[in-house]
């Protein structure tokens, strides 16, 4: 199992209480995974929870070294050690 680096932005790092932490798994879902088993209000904040398989909330943003997981595997896109995986909730500015 990799670890990898996971950094949280705006109100995810809030109620993780951190805004970067390491965790293990061998795809971005499995490192979210551990994410939500570490932070469970985070949750209902990165995935759909009414869907019966694994599904980012539509207006959360994934990067993996800069890049959108959506152009790469989504939720499949393999990590390797010392990856970094940033979490972005919406944000808006006025």
């Amino acid at each position: 199992m990799t670890e990898v680096k996971v950094r949280l932005f705006a109100n995810l790092k809030e109620i993780a209480g951190t805004s970067e932490l390491k965790l293990g798994g061998d795809t971005v879902l499995e490192v979210l995974e551990a994410l939500v088993r570490q932070f469970p209000g985070l949750k209902d904040r990165i995935f759909e929870t009414t869907a019966s398989d694994p599904i980012l909330c539509g207006y959360v943003n994934v990067f993996l070294n800069g890049d959108n997981i959506t152009h790469l595997d989504g939720l499949d896109t393999k990590v390797s050690d010392y990856d970094e995986l940033g979490v972005l909730p919406p944000v808006s500015g006025g």
